[in-house]
């Protein structure tokens, strides 16, 4: 037998690292993404929605099938509920002291009503508040002490939303429902929320709305909620109100001439500045509400963060597996934002905004 050359050894180990990584790149996908699963509140929900194996950030780490068994300051429930100022969910960490990037895969439900089997928003969390109906979404844009849900102090955080540079969600299976378009129960398909800098944007898009995904577009994950969900927020009011809609964010019109913005990748540094201004749609018939009598049910500080362990909390009779093994966010963490980003669309960052100037205006 002839002896190999160094190089053509060199060329056969350079084809199969290429081909290992293609494999490892295929198996980032799930053969059905998150965003075309539909479910039924809350007849068809199944235990976890995420249910592939082998992909690159692991498997589901807590359940879509939530009840009172369930519900409390442990719970892992990945269900979230958006409709109406008082009644309402943010995505935020299982465990105290937590960042968004550390978690925007495994984030859990903390809402303002209990009876979902969610984690509850502690008494005096909730700064301000405005929520906003128009005829394509619902949004809410407020402030928090993030700390009170699990959010490190300090934390500018990022984005959340049903797609996620590997179609699995952030949180990965991560689903929303409400009730404020129709009588019933309805899965939001296009929804965006951003955590950090003790504040945050929620906008979840009426499905029947031909441009849901534009009106909720989940690309401009790096300049927050200013350009994604334009508001009148104000800290210490709480009110809700109809509105217009918001232009699409990224969506803008200069000397009268409608532009395209074009977020760049994250390595070419922050984002300092920006071409324009957006415009906050006008707004009316606003109600203002003592925040002490909306939310009426919650719990006290003392009784949420404090004893959260992010252990799971299972539902009585479900044969799920809990938490998935070895996936939580220090499991698989590999000094990136997200995994799945970085190894299949590195252009595609879930890193979110580093000015808070840009967060909320």
């Amino acid at each position: 037998m002839a002896p190999v050359a160094l190089s053509s050894l060199l060329s056969l180990a350079t084809i199969a690292v290429s081909i290992a990584s293609a494999q490892q790149i295929t198996g980032t996908f799930p053969p059905v993404p998150l965003a075309s699963k539909h479910f039924q509140y809350p007849d068809t929900i199944p235990y976890q929605v995420d249910t592939d194996q082998g992909l690159i950030r692991g498997t589901q780490y807590g359940y879509n099938q939530c009840n009172s068994t369930t519900e409390g300051p442990n719970s892992l429930c990945q269900t979230s509920f958006f409709n109406s100022i008082d009644d309402f969910c943010l995505w935020a960490p299982a465990k105290p002291n937590s960042t968004v990037a550390d978690w925007e895969g495994e984030m859990v439900a903390w809402c303002t009503k209990p009876g979902r089997g969610t984690r509850l928003i502690p008494q005096g969390a909730l700064k301000g508040i405005q929520w906003i109906r128009t005829p394509a979404y619902i949004s809410a844009v407020g402030f928090i002490d993030q700390t009170m849900i699990d959010l490190q102090s300090g934390d500018y955080g990022g984005e959340l939303d049903p797609h996620g540079a590997d179609l699995r969600g952030n949180p990965m299976g991560g689903l929303l429902f409400t009730t404020a378009f129709t009588n019933g129960w309805e899965q939001v398909i296009e929804w965006t929320n951003f955590m950090g800098g003790d504040a945050f944007c929620f906008k979840a898009c009426d499905p029947a709305n031909a441009h849901a995904a534009d009106f909720c577009q989940h690309i401009f994950d790096r300049i927050g909620c200013a350009y994604n969900v334009p508001s009148n927020a104000q800290n210490g009011t709480f009110e809700s109100c109809q509105g217009d809609n918001a232009d699409y964010p990224g969506i803008y019109t200069s000397n009268g001439q409608v532009m395209t913005y074009t977020q760049p990748p994250e390595s070419l540094g922050a984002i300092s500045t920006m071409p324009y201004q957006p415009k906050v749609p006008a707004s009316s018939s606003c109600t203002t509400y003592d925040s002490a009598k909306l939310y009426t049910a919650l719990p006290t500080a003392s009784g949420s963060t404090a004893t959260g362990s992010g252990q799971s909390s299972l539902p009585t009779g479900s044969s799920g597996s809990g938490t998935g093994t070895g996936t939580g966010p220090t499991a698989q963490k590999t000094g990136t934002s997200n995994d799945a980003a970085t190894i299949a669309i590195s252009g595609l960052s879930l890193m979110g905004v580093v000015f808070s100037a840009l967060f909320l205006s």
